[in-house]
């Protein structure tokens, strides 16, 4: 496998043909973090475990070689999937590139199934996902002694450890394909400790693997935990989360993702955020097939902006702007938890992550656990459980910790997000738990509320609100007037919690309401708010003559709206994801660049030549059309 060419020439001659299969098939002039890595281990016939985060592109660590290798003669690259829905997503956007690939699964009808099988056979493609169930098979290993093989792929590689969160015992197998294919094998996951990095080794019968990660943090997450015992406290929460990151109207920027512990908890907390008139669906494994297709083809078309799911929601989501992802109860352990929050902000924007956690959610988590035998497994899930419980009741940095755990060497700096950082924190879980229900607040109390509210010269936050009420002087009150106003201390005798929980029904109520998208503060209704960033919106809201919106990095303007009506429709009309067509962060350059001819277009990261050739015309008329040398 590995190319004729002496030392360094080698190395160079490998890393100019995957830059070029980089920028030609998939749009892109340069690699992340860990991909060039990988990349260069195919290239070279060695094997590699990939740690990399979630939504950091594990899959061009694979796909890229796989063209490489594709382009040489040398034949297809088998990728053992987990799940029918990651295969033909995967499947779908290749083939939107232009890349031959096709899959193997039980949901496909023979015609599909034989066609697939004679294009590899006649060496037509570079890429076949199949199930780890199905590459067990004898027959399918025969297939495979009759075809060309260049490498294989193993995606969501945690599966095969009894440490990982979603063991599947078909992955134990996958070693016996190297007794059939003499081809390098790459094993990937998003969340591993080295203990199941070791078990990935080990099982898969890896030879000397090279191991790459990269830095685990996601700085544009923001983990907090909530110490909330009550099924009622944590569905007002729930609400007020929600309500703060702006999924109640029924369209808009954004998608919120709910997951809980149970079926029945899921059914629960959806028909509750239902009659709070929320927009939401429910997804878990109890559901027949139709339906949870239904509900999960609403979600990504954003019919529905909010999800209540179980962990069956879960490989495979590939959705850019999920901004709030909420954890309604505890998971079994850091590795689901992070894996799961990671499905948030991978579009690289801002996003919330926030943990519900309560003792009875260890109990929870004990009683799923229970059926499984054997003492060893048992103390795992239960040494995964402590991890889970000092992560949540932890003092320190909630980043840092969650990317020292998968990265043990690594000193991660405070991250300046989490609730930790921000001095946000409500008080150790444990103890709040055992404390009962704020005592609701008379109406003067809450008259004196909305008074101070009223006096404020900026929004702020609710806690630090409730803290100058009791006559706190932590630094973070001097801003905002807080200190200044005469309501300062007026409350001294009623607790943090009390006022806390008297501004969220005072919120529910409508006296007061939310202002801010990143981190959600108080204002009244009806005022404008003063100064930069908040004059346009408010104007509008007051009654008074709002100036035009101005374009954001984030959100884009005309040209950006105009891309993502049109990329809806395609997908709409190809039976795509949208993301397909194009992916957010393109229609957003396209929108800041305003390019208008294809070679303009080709500098576009994230196109490439497929995608410009199919929607190129329509993509530049949309910018004639809207751009802003259209409104001069």
């Amino acid at each position: 496998m590995a190319d004729a060419t002496p030392g360094g020439d080698a190395r160079d001659a490998r890393a100019r043909r995957a830059r070029r299969v980089l920028e030609r098939g998939f749009g892109y002039v340069g690699f992340r973090p860990g991909q060039a890595e990988a990349v260069e281990a195919a290239l070279c016939g060695r094997d590699a475990v990939v740690l990399l985060p979630t939504g950091s592109g594990k899959s061009l660590c694979y796909q890229v070689p796989a063209l490489v290798a594709f382009e040489a003669g040398r034949g297809a690259t088998l990728v053992v999937s987990p799940l029918i829905a990651l295969m033909r997503d995967q499947v779908g956007a290749l083939a939107g590139r232009g890349v031959p690939a096709a899959a193997l699964h039980s949901h496909q009808g023979e015609a599909e199934g034989r066609e697939a099988v004679s294009r590899l056979l006649r060496g037509e493609l570079a890429l076949l996902y199949v199930s780890p169930e199905r590459a067990s098979k004898d027959g399918f290993r025969r297939l495979l002694g009759r075809a060309p093989i260049a490498g294989i792929a193993i995606d969501e590689a945690h599966c095969v450890s009894q440490w990982g969160h979603d063991f599947r015992p078909d992955y134990l197998r996958l070693h016996e394909l190297r007794e059939i294919v003499d081809a390098p094998m790459m094993a990937l996951t998003a969340t591993a400790t080295e203990t199941v990095l070791a078990e990935i080794e080990e099982k898969l019968a890896l030879r000397d693997p090279l191991r790459v990660r990269s830095d685990a943090a996601r700085p544009n997450l923001a983990f907090s935990v909530r110490p909330l015992r009550t099924q009622a406290e944590r569905q007002a929460a729930l609400c007020a989360a929600l309500d703060a990151a702006g999924m109640r109207a029924r369209r808009g920027a954004g998608r919120a993702l709910v997951y809980c512990a149970t079926r029945k908890t899921t059914e629960k907390v959806a028909a509750a955020l239902r009659s709070e008139g929320f927009g939401v669906g429910f997804y878990h494994a109890g559901r027949t097939k139709l339906a949870r297709e239904r509900a999960q083809a609403a979600f990504e078309a954003g019919r529905t902006r909010v999800l209540v799911a179980t962990n069956a929601f879960g490989m495979g989501i590939d959705l850019p702007d999920i901004r709030l992802l909420v954890h309604f109860q505890t998971p079994g352990s850091l590795e689901a938890y992070y894996q799961e929050a990671g499905r948030a902000g991978r579009d690289g924007a801002p996003a919330r992550c926030v943990l519900f956690f309560g003792a009875a959610d260890l109990v929870t988590q004990r009683r799923l656990a229970s059926a499984d035998a054997g003492v060893f497994l048992a103390r795992r899930r239960e040494e995964a459980l402590r991890a889970m419980e000092a992560y949540a009741v932890g003092a320190s940095c909630r980043q840092a910790m969650l990317t020292e755990r998968f990265a043990p060497d690594a000193l991660a700096p405070p991250c300046g997000g989490c609730d930790v950082c921000r001095g946000e924190v409500e008080g150790e879980p444990a103890e709040r738990a055992a404390r009962p229900a704020p005592t609701p607040l008379p109406d003067a109390a809450r008259d004196t509320i909305v008074r101070a509210v009223g006096r404020l010269t900026r929004p702020v936050g609710k806690q630090n609100l409730a803290r100058a009420l009791r006559g706190s002087r932590a630094k973070t009150l001097s801003r905002g007037g807080l200190l200044q106003m005469p309501e300062y201390g007026a409350l001294a005798e009623r607790s943090e919690a009390e006022i806390v929980a008297a501004i969220d029904a005072l919120l529910a109520e409508g006296r007061l309401r939310r202002a801010g998208r990143k981190y959600p503060t108080l204002w009244l209704p009806g005022k404008p708010i003063r100064g930069a960033g908040g004059a346009d919106a408010d104007a509008a809201e007051g009654g008074g003559r709002a100036r035009p919106p101005k374009r954001s990095s984030r959100y884009g303007g005309p040209v950006a709206r105009a891309l993502d009506s049109y990329r809806r429709r395609q997908a709409r009309a190809l039976k795509w994801k949208a993301y397909m067509v194009f992916q957010r962060r393109a229609m957003l350059a396209i929108d800041r660049e305003e390019p208008t001819t294809r070679e303009a277009l080709a500098r576009i990261p994230g196109l490439g030549p497929a995608k410009i050739e199919r929607f190129g015309d329509d993509i530049l008329a949309l910018v004639r059309q809207h751009g802003s040398r259209s409104q001069s």
